[in-house]
């Protein structure tokens, strides 16, 4: 099985939310159509432009916590690095 590590944003350079999930498609969704209460829904965190796959769920889990203690710039460089035109990467993902 697959699990994500992610990285969502509100607009390009905007509020970021980091999260894990075994199933990116169905949680990325959720953000989007608002079905989920707390922070997305309530900054309109909705575009998808950062994703990892890993096999373990304690190493996506680590890699989680690791990123929500980055720096707000290393998680602009890394999606800058990765999706530099902040495409939003859900269309790509639930093909």
């Amino acid at each position: 099985m697959a699990y994500y590590t992610y990285i969502m944003a509100s607009a390009p350079n905007g509020t970021l939310y980091v999260g894990v999930t075994n199933d990116l498609v169905r949680r990325v969704w959720q953000h989007r159509e608002g079905i989920v209460q707390g922070f997305t829904k309530k900054y309109c965190v909705r575009t998808l432009v950062y994703y990892e796959t890993h096999g373990d769920v304690r190493e996506a889990i680590h890699r989680e916590d690791r990123l929500k203690k980055w720096k707000r710039r290393w998680k602009l460089e890394l999606i800058n690095k990765t999706n530099p035109e902040w495409r939003d990467l859900y269309p790509s993902v639930a093909a």
